[in-house]
């Protein structure tokens, strides 16, 4: 499968979230972060076009709001890990 373009982490407070995340999401699955990290990126496009570009909203909740947030997106866009 063609690997999508991941899109731009602006700074170091993006990058540690975006590990945050799918840390805690492979951690909420019992999955290896690299999966989770594949399912992001290469079988979607949330990890540039959700998380990231909804930083600034997204990292002001809670942990688990977050993860429930972004496991809803994946389950919407029949990402499946």
């Amino acid at each position: 499968m063609e690997q999508k373009q991941v899109g731009t982490i602006k700074n170091s407070d993006e990058l540690e979230f975006a590990i945050f995340c799918i840390e805690n999401i492979a951690a909420r699955l019992g999955a290896d972060a690299g999966e989770v990290y594949d399912a992001l990126t290469q079988n979607s496009d949330i990890l540039s076009n959700y998380i990231v570009s909804g930083y600034e909203t997204l990292h002001t909740q809670g942990k688990d709001y977050i993860v429930e947030d972004i496991l809803s997106v994946m389950r919407e866009e029949g990402v499946r890990i």
